[in-house]
């Protein structure tokens, strides 16, 4: 069998079939006076590593690359930003206990890109629907100091009846620490004295999400 276009190649055997160079080509759509897009797409994932950095990238870099510019650094962005939007809605839309799924897509998706340590919040009502989420502290590459007189002040103003907490390791590695481990058992008190339920901390890095209350330290 001859060479496929990408949308032929979907056409064919489904848009699974496609490679990620494929699927980043259909979405520039061209490529430069000098090379094709589906060989643009294969240049961009190895310079940035693969999608996770491609889509790290910032508009100024993503500008700066050969083949690129505003109009495809904009497309790539609006994608990211569109992806993120919804799996926001879908967790706004369910029961994080119920679909844990749902839930770590939504943290990792909104955290796991950051090149600095970001804390989190997640927001619950009484029937565990998300009300809504903060990121409430920001940090360096390896830290973020998490204040849980803040965290509970916030919980309060959304008067939420429980709490699913995150951050993330941009090291990659998703081990809580014992500092993680520590700040989870004062956030756990302090919210307790509040009637508020700690129910999970979530730490996110490479590969899935790890929870905290399913390895038993919450």
């Amino acid at each position: 069998m001859g060479y496929l276009a990408p949308r032929e190649k979907m056409a064919k055997a489904g848009i699974k079939a496609l490679t990620d160079a494929e699927l980043l080509a259909m979405l520039l759509r061209t490529g430069s006076a000098s090379i094709p897009a589906v060989e643009l797409s294969s240049a961009l994932l190895k310079d940035f590593g693969g999608l996770r950095g491609l889509l790290q990238a910032d508009r100024r870099t993503l500008e700066q690359q050969h083949g690129m510019g505003p109009a495809k650094s904009a497309q790539l962005l609006a994608v990211l930003e569109l992806s993120k939007r919804y799996l926001h809605e879908v967790l706004l839309r369910s029961d994080p206990l119920e679909s844990p799924g749902a839930t770590e897509q939504y943290l990792k998706s909104a955290l796991g890109d950051n090149p600095n340590e970001v804390f989190a919040c997640l927001f619950l009502d009484t029937r565990h629907r998300v009300i809504a989420y903060e990121e409430l502290f920001h940090g360096t590459i390896d830290g973020a100091t998490v204040y849980p007189r803040v965290v509970a002040e916030k919980a309060l103003k959304h008067n939420a009846a429980a709490l699913i907490v995150a951050h993330n390791h941009p090291s990659g590695n998703s081990e809580p620490s014992l500092a993680d481990q520590a700040i989870t058992r004062r956030l756990k008190d302090a919210l307790a004295l509040l009637d508020i339920r700690l129910l999970d901390h979530f730490v996110i890095g490479e590969g899935a999400p790890v929870s905290m209350a399913a390895r038993g330290l919450l």
